[in-house]
């Protein structure tokens, strides 16, 4: 199992806002939440932190601020993905400036590339903002699946390519990946529910959802496991079940904001086109919040 700076249990985070602004109190509030608990790193302006409609100014922003209110206790991994590449290029570059350890990128998305394109849009990247990436694979939103013998190909001729989020779910493809690529490269679950068995195959660690409500039992979870204590890492994993569950009653991350919003008593704000949960999807939401002991 890789060794790298990567490893463990990483969030997701998601982006507050207020009155249609991002929220900067309540997003510094969060990150020190979440470090206080023992996560293992962050990845603000990912899909759960809405990437897709936040303005660059915003995007920048938010990495800028998380940045700066970690002050390197953890790593941070800020999104920097898009299916332009010249545009993937100038926010890694801004992410490089501002100091963030590694950049994650999603495959482009709707261009539907070709698994040689999808080469060159990486090694584009890695020439021209030298920063620790990690790819991001998740073909459900992107409709593009870069396959284990691309991944390979660019984790032995690009430096920079240090590992990847993988989420199509699949510990076949999880494992493809792991028999091709050099021992040294980081394999994180990109799905709470598979990141147990993929790291029981090599993974390295998850790219949580679920861990913005509880970071410290996601840590816990590869902490038990990368102790050799699996059995404390099995009644973590069947017991974040349920919430890994209701972070999925519908599209990310609109439980994941609406449980945050709940626990906070913050108002919840999304940006279309995410709507609020359906009043029954809500009920279920706050059963499980009250089963897990977080909402009383």
């Amino acid at each position: 199992m890789s060794t790298g700076i990567f490893r463990g249990a990483f969030t997701a985070l998601i982006t507050p806002f207020k009155d249609g602004k991002v929220d900067e109190e309540a997003f510094r509030e969060l990150i020190e939440t979440q470090i206080e608990q023992g996560i293992d790193g962050l990845v603000p302006c990912g899909t759960t932190g809405e990437s897709a409609t936040l303005s660059h100014e915003e995007h920048e922003k938010v990495v800028r601020i998380c940045v700066e209110q970690v002050r390197k206790r953890v790593p941070v991994l800020a999104g920097a993905g898009s299916n332009n590449t010249a545009e993937a290029i100038r926010l890694t570059q801004f992410a490089k400036s501002v100091g963030a350890d590694g950049v994650l990128h999603i495959t482009p998305y709707y261009n539907k590339p070709t698994q040689e394109g999808l080469y060159q849009h990486f090694k584009a990247i890695a020439a021209e903002a030298p920063l620790p990436i990690i790819m991001y694979n998740v073909p459900g939103r992107t409709g593009c699946n870069m396959l284990p013998a691309t991944v390979a190909r660019l984790a032995k001729d690009i430096p920079e390519v240090v590992g990847i989020k993988e989420a199509t779910g699949s510990l076949v493809a999880a494992s493809d990946i792991l028999e091709l690529c050099p021992s040294s490269f980081q394999v994180l679950s990109g799905d709470d529910f598979v990141a147990l068995p993929m790291m029981a195959i090599g993974g390295c660690g998850v790219i949580s959802v679920t861990s913005n409500i509880v970071p410290g039992r996601v840590s816990r979870l590869c902490h038990a496991f990368f102790e050799g204590n699996l059995e404390e890492a099995r009644r973590i994993h069947f017991e974040l079940m349920p919430l890994h569950r209701a972070m999925f009653l519908e599209t990310n991350p609109i439980p994941v904001k609406t449980a945050y919003s709940l626990l906070k008593g913050r108002k919840l704000e999304l940006r279309l086109p995410l709507v609020p949960l359906q009043s029954s999807n809500l009920e279920k939401l706050t059963e499980v919040l009250k089963a897990s002991g977080l909402l009383h």
